[in-house]
């Protein structure tokens, strides 16, 4: 007899990822930390095979992280890949420490190594949960660099993504934000998220039937952070109003969303090079006869290499930058994010600081 159907939806969802990791792998080995040099590699004429790669999870001690984290321990061994966990201590509550270790202990149990317990201090910009997701995702780059990970694996899952595609479409961000969680992010695609196609439920009844300790985090729950009112609260009068399946249709959303932004940033970065001069101005007259969705891409780009977060970089200013090219009337320059300002001059934009 076969595993219950949660525990083999979430060991399929995580076989696949190790799948194309170790395709990756093969395709380009990436170097392995420590690892001898080219000429030391051969023993009695023949080359020793590289390492393994070392694939991380990041675990909370939540249900959707416990399963994933089960989940990669029954499958990477199989596949020749090792496996190990990281979990971060935001020192946001009492017994934070505590916590940390008790995970730190059931990763050790399911066979994962190395482990490690990161604790990191949670700034204030941006908000309490846009700082405390940046530094638990600095934790978890660190921890993958000491390590020489391949990829670490987040327990997102396909409710996470509506809940994200609904804050996106709160603040009016635009397409890329409806697009919600990519499978695949970070830098060299180190982040992996597996769950994106499964629901919360089967990865807690995964847990349940495994008999896996889980953490609720009370912050989940409280009504003081914007993701928890809208788990609790935005969700199901959504379902309510509108019955049931509005979750699939918000990560199917998400997935539309991303091709099409996909699309059109490969576009944006195509046409940026016809719209500058010798000097590398962008020239308005070229800018006003691109498409109003590719034209914004690139003041984006420009305004970002200029010096603006992108993360304080809101639609409302790229469409002031905008009203340079398509509503000029003599108005002064337009002051963005980090201290750069965007101006018309002599029929080109002027993107700079200061």
């Amino acid at each position: 007899m076969g595993p219950h159907p949660a525990v083999a939806a979430i060991r399929l969802a995580v076989r696949r990822v190790l799948h194309d990791l170790l395709t990756e792998h093969h395709r380009t080995p990436a170097a392995v930390p420590h690892e001898p040099p080219p000429s030391s590699r051969l023993r009695s004429g023949r080359a020793v095979p590289p390492s393994p790669p070392l694939v991380l999870v990041a675990c909370s001690g939540g249900a959707d992280s416990m399963a994933l984290a089960s989940a990669l321990a029954f499958e990477a061994p199989k596949l020749g890949i090792r496996a190990g966990g990281v979990t971060v201590d935001h020192g946001l509550q009492p017994g934070s420490d505590t916590r940390a270790a008790e995970v730190v202990q059931r990763l050790r149990e399911l066979g994962l190594d190395p482990v490690d317990s990161v604790a990191v201090t949670v700034g204030r910009t941006g908000g309490p949960e846009a700082a405390a997701r940046d530094a638990r995702y600095a934790a978890l780059d660190t921890a993958a660099e000491r390590h020489g990970a391949a990829a670490v694996l987040l327990g997102h899952t396909r409710d996470d993504q509506a809940e994200t595609v609904l804050l996106g479409l709160a603040r009016g961000s635009g397409i890329r934000s409806l697009s919600g969680m990519a499978a695949v992010s970070g830098t060299g695609g180190r982040y992996r998220r597996p769950f994106l196609e499964l629901d919360r439920q089967t990865a807690r009844k995964a847990c349940m039937v495994q008999s896996l300790p889980v953490w609720d985090d009370p912050h989940n729950a409280d009504p003081a952070y914007t993701r928890s009112r809208l788990r609790h609260e935005g969700l199901p009068a959504l379902e309510k109003a509108l019955g049931k399946g509005v979750v699939e249709a918000l990560a199917r959303t998400a997935r539309l969303s991303r091709d099409d932004a996909d699309a059109l940033d490969s576009w944006a970065g195509q046409a940026e090079a016809t719209v500058r001069d010798a000097t590398g101005l962008l020239e308005c007259a070229k800018l006003y006869a691109l498409p109003p969705a590719v034209r914004r891409r690139i003041l984006r780009r420009a305004a970002i290499d200029a010096g603006a977060p992108a993360g304080s970089l809101f639609a409302r200013h790229i469409e002031e930058v905008d009203r340079l090219i398509t509503g000029w009337r003599g108005q002064g320059a337009i002051n963005l994010p980090g201290k750069v300002v965007a101006r018309r001059q002599g029929g080109r934009l002027v993107i700079r600081q200061g």
